[in-house]
């Protein structure tokens, strides 16, 4: 059967116009371009048999026509389809992620703050070429009190400043028994800092808790000054707080160290007019620090006369406190949501 003669194509433009019209998805136009328009369907059949001008003008022109349907069907197709999305599938974007739609998402978690300061900490000691260490929580007598020079008499050692395991044994009062770790493994010079959570029997204040982090700073070298622990502490305070932050040193009393100075800073929360945080003296003591008491050095098997150095310890809560001007220091150990979401 001829193919042309079989198509009249007034006939099929109003067939396939129809079906255009009827077509209520993208996916349904397709299926009716492929039957109209497809390599398969009559129209181009017929075009591939015409043998006269006016037939094949005639074909042309139903194709023209049909195309240019199914162009606008499909742009008024695919609207549709985007106005049904936005309104059916619309999205609140203030809520948090776990409250969209019916499937509950993890929400995402973020550092503490302590592990935060911990870090900044790693950072500007190791730019000073410092190696950092861990060690033991659980301390002996020996390392934590007598091979630091602290007296028989000196209250750190009664039960009611430190917490005892046994008569031997105590939960470390400070970093500080890495130093004589460290002198111990290896000889000098030596740059370390060690980082770790230490245990005292203190009373709850702004600034003070019985369970916090420290890090505790040791140079054992030849020439070592005070001028060098001044301008060590300057340096990594001023990388802590930022340069507009006042920072103060007083003279002080340390078993281990001789001369000792503790480094006060500028309270943030008050700005330094005085409030209960800082005790309304518009510091806050952040640690200790000083020259390293040659008795410590012969107690390792050092000869002071030889070598120096110098060490510190300071809080890391507090140090995050004063980054980030908070009031006190419970909300690190008290996993309040509220508080540590403000860190992300």
């Amino acid at each position: 059967m001829d193919t042309v003669a079989a198509v009249n194509p007034d006939d099929l433009q109003k067939e396939a116009l129809a079906a255009v019209a009827a077509a209520t998805t993208v996916a349904e136009l397709d299926e009716v371009r492929v039957r109209y328009l497809g390599r398969s369907s009559e129209l181009k059949l017929a075009l591939r048999e015409v043998r006269d001008r006016e037939t094949g003008m005639a074909l042309n022109a139903v194709r023209e026509v049909l195309e240019a349907a199914f162009a606008a069907r499909q742009e008024e197709l695919e609207r549709a389809e985007l106005s049904e999305r936005l309104a059916t599938e619309r999205v609140d974007v203030t809520l948090p992620a776990e409250l969209l739609g019916d499937v509950r998402v993890r929400p995402r978690g973020t550092l503490h703050p302590t592990t935060l300061i911990r870090r900044d900490v790693e950072d500007a000691f190791i730019g000073l070429g410092y190696e950092i260490r861990e060690d033991r929580e659980i301390e002996t007598v020996e390392y934590n009190f007598d091979k630091l020079a602290f007296p028989a008499w000196h209250p750190a050692r009664s039960p009611r400043d430190t917490f005892y395991v046994d008569s031997d044994h105590v939960l470390r009062t400070e970093t500080s028994p890495s130093q004589i770790h460290i002198l111990e493994e290896k000889p000098p010079p030596i740059y370390m800092v060690s980082i770790g959570r230490v245990y005292r029997r203190d009373a709850i204040t702004p600034t003070r808790f019985p369970i916090f982090h420290q890090f505790e700073g040791l140079a054992i070298d030849r020439g070592i000054t005070m001028a060098d622990l001044k301008g060590t502490l300057l340096h990594v305070m001023r990388a802590l707080f930022g340069e507009e932050r006042r920072v103060r040193f007083r003279t002080h009393y340390f078993p281990f160290t001789e001369p000792s100075m503790e480094p006060d800073v500028s309270c943030g929360v008050c700005g330094g007019s005085g409030c209960p945080t800082c005790k309304w003296s518009g510091w806050i003591e952040i640690g200790g620090s000083g020259m390293i008491d040659p008795q410590v050095l012969t107690n390792v098997g050092l000869d002071p006369e030889e070598w120096g150095g110098f060490a510190f310890g300071l809080g890391l809560e507090r140090t995050a406190q004063l980054r980030y001007d908070i009031p006190t220091i419970r909300p690190f150990w008290e996993n309040d949501l509220r508080f540590l979401r403000q860190f992300r």
